[in-house]
């Protein structure tokens, strides 16, 4: 057996090679057969002599390469340059071709499996091998799509999810499949039994967020561009979308103006909560704490930047991610 696994969602992915090895009778005795190799070290003759060789014990050998593909996919430079280096590229490459014959003569107790993020359909190595594997594609889930996958998950979980639910978690985790499976997964267990629905979600998911935003307009308005640029990409890398970065950082920038002034009026903190519609302590209490740390001045210089920036990400000016990356580089220089 030999399949093809490729694509950016690697959490889909690593699911299927779960199944794979599923199929494949006992772990334990996999498990003892199982070799795995990085594309990038991988000999061809390394390779196919794993490929070739029975399984001890066992009633099948699992071989796994992951980079291959990629490795060995044609570029402008290898196809192009005339060099040394060049040529070395192209004779690598061309070497590797030899594999199709290699898995067309695999014992049936071999079970192939090529994994890589991103291929080039139209290079050589590809389209030879194609044929003969199971291909799956695993491109990222949006819109539609993502949502099915959440009420899936949940359904998966033994529970259920609300449609005003499923938004939310979509709006607040992005397409890190990855992230949204840990937060369905506590989700589960703090509704235990019941339906999740939208208050379920921003109370359970919220709060770790929140906190790092909290830490970002601390150091987007205090001009530290190298801790505020670190929170905005271990929040990306954990899968808030940016769209969704940017309107709770606005939001956090809204209300500390609000609350200052406020405060400034001599407002009592119950009649503040109640005016900005804050159901959390603790967002409020952050809040009047970093409200009283900056100027006014400062915060609605800093609001209408946020602003300008929205207008020009709903505009299609430029990307959500791009833009939060120039904001900072903006508001810090």
């Amino acid at each position: 057996m030999f399949y093809i696994l490729h694509g950016p969602d690697d959490f889909s992915l690593r699911e299927e090679l779960v199944r794979i090895k599923d199929g494949l009778g006992d772990r334990e005795a996999l498990a003892s057969n199982t070799t795995f190799f990085e594309g990038k070290q991988v000999g061809l003759h390394q390779l196919m002599d794993a490929c070739m060789a029975l399984p001890f014990l066992g009633t099948h050998r699992l071989i796994i390469v992951e980079g291959l593909l990629s490795r060995t996919s044609s570029s402008a430079k290898g196809d192009e340059d005339d060099t040394d280096e060049g040529k070395s590229t192209k004779k690598g490459k061309g070497e590797w071709k030899a594999l199709k014959d290699c898995v067309g003569g695999m014992p049936p107790s071999t079970v192939l499996v090529l994994i890589d993020r991103e291929v080039n359909k139209s290079a050589a190595l590809f389209k030879g091998l194609a044929p003969l594997a199971q291909v799956k594609e695993f491109p990222l889930r949006r819109g539609r799509e993502l949502r099915e996958w959440i009420k899936g998950r949940v359904r998966q979980g033994g529970g259920t999810i609300s449609s005003d639910a499923v938004n939310v978690l979509a709006s607040m985790v992005g397409e890190n499949l990855w992230v949204l499976a840990s937060e369905i997964e506590k989700l589960l267990v703090y509704t235990a039994g019941r339906p999740i629905d939208q208050q379920d979600v921003e109370e359970v998911v919220s709060y770790a967020r929140e906190s790092n935003v909290f830490a970002m307009v601390d150091a987007i308005i205090e001009g530290r561009s190298a801790k505020a640029a670190s929170l905005l990409h271990l929040s990306l890398e954990e899968g808030a979308a940016a769209p969704y970065l940017l309107f709770m950082i606005t939001r956090q920038l809204r209300l500390l103006v609000q609350s200052k002034e406020l405060s400034m009026q001599r407002c009592r903190r119950a009649d503040i909560k109640s005016r900005l519609g804050i159901s959390k302590d603790f967002i409020l209490d952050k809040a009047l704490e970093q409200g009283r740390n900056y100027s006014m001045e400062r915060l609605e210089h800093v609001y209408r930047q946020l602003l300008e920036t929205d207008r020009a990400i709903k505009r299609g000016l430029m990307k959500g991610e791009m833009a939060l990356e120039l904001l900072i580089a903006d508001l810090c220089a």
